[in-house]
């Protein structure tokens, strides 16, 4: 796209305020996505398709409208003009929240060195930053920020505030960043979020104590809703762990006791709850947020952790046929969970992945990847949930969701080229045949257009100059022009035969002169006034006359129209919509490869960490099966030592004979055998 807001902030955003009517006002924030009065529609559907997340849609209405606003020889007439200068600056926001970083940063560029007023400039440095914040460019994104003098607008200065605090965290600069985070403390737009980056920034530049208090309110209470119960079972995480690494398991204990069981970190504080108990030598007190662990869902892995960690626990307890056991659970289970990995690989290796991806739920049904593991043929998607809810894989896969959005638009406008040339084809069959036929229907009333035209301007120029030279003649009635006619016929007849005149002759036909003359002098000037009158309604028949013409050329020009002229115009569309689809054909193919592999990587990461799993497992069960059998071992000697000492004790009162012989007391053989047999090793050592 074209750059925008360099020359529309210098010009639209003012130039607007000089287009508007004296009683309209300029929107006190143009950069916003809000109006108070909303004239113009299509700047409506814009705003709703922004509002709707559909940045798209909203960015090619705008331009298209900003394009034809700007053709127009009177701009302010049309009621776009009351929101140019807020669209042309909500263009560059609806371009960040696309994601297209490239064309809005150096549109902000181009403001900041625009003549605009300073806090439009200040703005657009903010989202300047913005931009190289979100493309973790965080020097840049300072220096962006650096740029900003005074304050910037009231409805961002929260934001700016604390995208400067994340940025001098980024950097290192953690006391600047306590600095800035403190004085946002309070701010119901940052609720929770400030506090828990002021806690870490506030461990990070040595406050531990501190931060530790800071964190420790917020894991007290966050707030409502799903969001803040979420950062807030995320802050008794943190601190449980941190209270590990330093040794205090009483208190970590009390912080993983908070994270909620139905939570999306209450596997990890289950896991980490156990571990508190085992470091303490409680493992019998561990057994019981493991067990709970164990019998959730075994893709995750801190479940596969604890899946060895139940059995780890009941052989420090000395149950070691239990761990047996449980080692054997373990070991099935990560040998199933190997199978599910590498057919999911190979899943992916297919395109099942990408298709997935491709599908219509993944941007409409929420939590679709939840939904889609419970299908029975889509293996591509296990162990993904915590891969895909990273950052760098959302960007990647909202940008491979673009590139199909565009792909799949392309092909339909690809399918409106075509019907649009079967509806011109079908315009072409249709006005070919008649249109001759038309012309020259056209072409003849045309002719009798112009005859009674210039019929017309005669009588107007006659009329015209009767006003300057009286010819009451000129105005007479059809009778009366025939009665003069006949006149002048009869002195015609009594010049060619003179012997026919005679005084009464001439008298009469004098006379009969006279009072013809007599009678339209005494009419002309009613007779004059009716001309002006008819001429008058025959101007407004003419006007019709010329309006119905005019009319039919239009149509006639339109009906040409309807298909004349598009053939070149819809090639040119169609092969620049093929270079379209075949460059996001490439760009797709190379962002879902690099899906594939951030996803088989992964796979590849857990399934190398079940085999290792699958190693200790073995060796421990091996291990729990000898402590097994060696105790039983020393159980049965023991049954056995106890029945001989009582054997032992029945027969003491009788231990002399009649004879007073005493009977032998030597221990059976089975228990000296072992001994007998040490001699002779030592004895064959000593050899």
């Amino acid at each position: 796209m074209i750059t925008r807001l360099a020359s529309v902030i210098a010009g639209a955003a003012l130039t607007a305020l000089c287009v508007l009517p004296a009683q309209a006002k300029a929107p006190a924030d143009p950069s916003a996505l809000h109006t108070d009065q909303l004239r113009d529609l299509f700047f409506g559907e814009a705003l709703f398709q922004a509002h709707q997340d559909r940045y798209f849609d909203a960015i090619t209405g705008l331009d298209t409208e900003l394009d034809q606003f700007r053709l127009l020889d009177d701009p302010e007439l049309d009621p776009f003009s009351l929101h140019f200068g807020q669209a042309a600056f909500a263009v560059g926001d609806l371009e960040l929240s696309y994601r297209m970083h490239r064309e809005a940063g150096r549109a902000m560029e181009q403001v900041l060195k625009g003549d605009v007023p300073q806090p439009i400039k200040n703005e657009a440095a903010y989202r300047l930053a913005k931009i190289h914040y979100h493309k973790q460019q965080f020097a840049n994104a300072l220096h962006a920020l650096e740029l900003i003098e005074g304050r910037v607008p009231e409805r961002v200065r929260p934001e700016e505030q604390f995208l400067r605090a994340q940025v001098y965290m980024q950097l290192g600069r953690f006391e600047e960043a306590v600095a800035l985070l403190k004085a946002l403390k309070g701010e119901e737009s940052h609720s929770g979020f400030v506090e828990y980056n002021l806690g870490i920034a506030l461990l990070k530049a040595g406050e531990t104590e501190e931060g530790l208090q800071e964190l420790d309110r917020l894991g007290r209470g966050a707030g409502t809703g799903a969001a803040m119960s979420a950062l807030q079972d995320k802050t008794n995480l943190l601190l449980g762990f941190q209270l590990m690494e330093a040794e205090d398991y009483e208190r970590a204990r009390t912080y993983f006791d908070r994270v909620q069981l139905s939570g999306p970190f209450s596997n990890q504080a289950l896991l980490a709850a156990g571990w508190v108990e085992a470091n303490a030598g409680r493992y019998d007190r561990a057994l019981v947020p493991w067990q709970l662990l164990a019998q959730r869902k075994p893709t995750n892995s801190a479940v596969q952790e604890a899946m060895l960690a139940v059995p780890y626990s009941y052989g420090k307890l000395e149950v070691h046929s239990t761990a047996a056991v449980n080692y054997g659970q373990a070991l099935d289970l990560f040998g199933s969970q190997v199978d599910v990995l590498t057919q999911s690989i190979n899943s992916i290796r297919e395109g099942k992945l990408l298709e997935a991806l491709r599908r219509k739920e993944a941007r409409q049904v929420k939590n679709w990847v939840v939904e889609l593991r419970k299908l029975p043929d889509a293996p591509e998607t296990h162990y993904l949930l915590e891969l895909m809810a990273s950052n760098d894989y959302q960007e990647f896969l909202r940008n491979y969701q673009d590139l199909n959005d565009l792909l799949e638009r392309n092909e339909d406008w690809l399918q409106s080229l075509d019907a649009f040339e079967e509806i011109i084809a079908l315009r072409r069959s249709y006005y070919e045949p008649i249109l001759p036929a038309l012309d020259v229907q056209f072409r003849q009333i045309d002719a009798r257009i112009k005859m009674r035209l210039e019929q017309r301007q005669r009588l107007a120029a006659r009329i015209d100059n009767l006003l300057v030279n009286r010819r009451p003649e000129l105005l007479a009635k059809s009778d009366e022009t025939e009665s003069r006619l006949i006149l002048e016929q009869i002195r015609e007849i009594l010049d060619y035969n003179p012997s026919l005149k005679s005084e009464e002759t001439e008298a009469r036909i004098a006379r009969l002169e006279g009072v013809l003359k007599f009678h339209l002098s005494r009419e002309f000037d009613h007779r004059l006034t009716e001309a002006f009158k008819r001429l008058q309604e025959l101007d407004v028949v003419i006007a019709t006359l010329q309006e119905t013409y005019q009319r039919y050329v239009r149509s006639r020009q339109a009906a040409t129209h309807s298909y004349e002229g598009y053939t070149d115009q819809i090639v040119s569309l169609r092969a620049g919509l093929n270079r379209a689809q075949r460059r996001i054909d490439q760009l797709m193919a190379r962002q879902g490869r690099m899906l594939e592999q951030l996803a088989i990587n992964e796979l590849d990461q857990r399934r190398a960490q079940l085999e290792s799993y699958q190693i200790k497992a073995r060796f421990a069960l091996a291990d729990s099966f000898d402590r097994a059998n060696e105790l039983q071992e020393q159980r049965a000697d023991a049954r056995k030592v106890e029945a001989y000492q009582q054997q032992f004790e029945q027969a003491k009162p009788a231990a002399n004979d009649a004879n007073g012989e005493a009977l032998p007391v030597d221990n059976p053989p089975e228990l000296e055998a072992p001994q007998q047999q040490g001699n002779k090793v030592e004895g064959a050592g000593d050899e």
